[in-house]
């Protein structure tokens, strides 16, 4: 009886595919799958926008290639320890829906592996080395960047408040839209970078819409609300409409920044890798929503590969 116990439970909540945290001592490995350590696209989604600001302030203010490299490296320590943080919070709030849905039955706390006050202790340090690194920033990007922290605490209460929660994600994981540039000059040249960052707010919509798709049935069972339940059968050209708007924004940010070229081909780049992954991915299919959100990465990859290409045109370094 309890060999069928078992065999049933693991059909009914399929272990996770191995990674490299597998590898880890035991009694540390749940604390990497908690922070999410194992899985590199959520730290990137967080990251990019971050880049595209750096580089594209350092572009308007012909900085030293030297800036563009400190912060962009800065940026990608914080958006690690940021990213991990928030699943942490977000795993908090959620672990009883994620028990609940087979997805997230394995998660660390919904498991049980890790204990909440557990989880909390991991927290701290994670949120101290956060502060210490926004701290390297001067002063006006440290206020800046602390100010949207209320955000990040929130938005897994949003999922239970409000039909669109990617909207609320998409306003506090893009932040770095507008606290790059303030890294790099001390101030946010708002005409540039509010397109910039709601347009950042816009391909999260996008992205996190499509994988949570895949969780569609189980949000409507327990309550969790989604764009992707309201979108409905819809949701393709939903999202190729919000599409449209991310790269129109971002093209327009980068009118009133007075770029070249070159950063209008990465654009276009960008925009083509949304088309395409919208055209193959299988709604109705938990791998390929699953697969977008890394190869989402891609878009935010060629938006910063266009500017740092005109910057070093326009600086020649």
């Amino acid at each position: 009886m309890e060999v069928k116990s078992a065999a049933v439970k693991q059909h009914l909540h399929p272990a996770s595919p191995a990674t490299w945290v597998d590898s880890l001592p035991s009694n540390i490995r749940p604390y990497f799958y908690l922070a999410r350590f194992h899985n590199p696209a959520g730290t990137l989604l967080l990251f990019y926008p971050c880049s595209w600001s750096v580089t594209m302030a350092c572009y308007a203010h012909s900085a030293p290639i030297t800036a563009v490299w400190t912060y962009v490296g800065l940026f990608l320590a914080a958006a690690q320890v940021f990213h991990a943080a928030g699943c942490v919070i977000n795993d908090m709030w959620d672990k009883d829906v994620d028990a609940a849905v087979p997805r997230t039955s394995t998660r660390p706390l919904a498991s049980g592996d890790v204990s909440m006050f557990q989880a909390f202790v991991f927290l701290i340090p994670q949120l101290a080395l956060g502060v210490w690194l926004l701290s390297q920033l001067n002063d006006y990007s440290l206020r800046l960047g602390l100010s949207s922290l209320g955000l990040v605490v929130l938005y897994p209460a949003m999922k239970r408040v409000t039909n669109w929660p990617q909207a609320v994600l998409g306003l506090c994981f893009n932040w770095g839209a507008l606290l790059g540039a303030a890294s790099v000059v001390g101030a946010v040249d708002w005409h540039v970078y509010i397109p910039l960052y709601i347009g950042a707010a816009c391909w999260t919509i996008v992205y996190d819409t499509s994988y949570a798709r895949q969780d569609r049935d189980e949000d409507a069972k327990y309550g969790v609300r989604s764009t992707t339940i309201i979108f409905g059968d819809n949701i393709r050209p939903i999202l190729a409409f919000f599409s449209f708007i991310v790269c129109s924004l971002v093209t327009y940010a980068g009118i009133c920044n007075g770029h070249g070229y070159p950063f209008f081909i990465g654009v276009a780049l960008g925009g083509l890798h949304l088309a395409r992954l919208l055209a193959r991915t299988d709604f109705e299919n938990k791998e390929s929503c699953d697969a977008t959100l890394l190869s989402n990465a891609w878009f935010g990859f060629w938006i910063w590969a266009g500017a740092f290409a005109d910057y070093a045109l326009k600086t020649q370094f």
